[in-house]
């Protein structure tokens, strides 16, 4: 785990089905897809990280958003950790406030079923 003084700073990123993103603004706190409540953590992404983690996770997904959330409201909860190829990930610990998402945006889906981010993101 990276000390505090190392963590990258600007936009993190959660990847969620519209359904769930609805349901966690209802209560006022996302508290995580089963993945995350199983590694005891929310998964987020860095920009470079997103078309990845797609890829990887929401093949032939539809419905899907990308929230993003300014890293320094995240606070002393936010970590960053090595994860997938040894590369650092950003990992939210505890319920994520739905009040705290800079932007929602629908995520689109190529021919072939990948998702991709959106061309104009922040």
């Amino acid at each position: 785990m990276r000390s505090s003084g190392d963590e990258p700073s600007g936009v993190v990123y959660k990847i969620l089905v519209r359904d769930a993103w609805d349901d966690a603004c209802r209560s006022g706190v996302y508290h995580g897809s089963a993945d995350d409540l199983r590694d005891g953590f929310i998964h987020l992404s860095s920009r470079a990280q997103l078309s990845g983690t797609l890829a990887k996770y929401f093949l032939g997904q539809n419905n899907l958003l990308l929230i993003s959330f300014d890293s320094s409201d995240l606070g002393g909860k936010l970590k960053w950790e090595a994860s997938r190829g040894g590369k650092f990930f950003p990992h939210f610990y505890g319920p994520l406030p739905t009040i705290l998402a800079r932007s929602v945006r629908e995520i689109a889906i190529d021919s072939e079923g990948i998702p991709f981010p959106p061309g104009d993101m922040e």
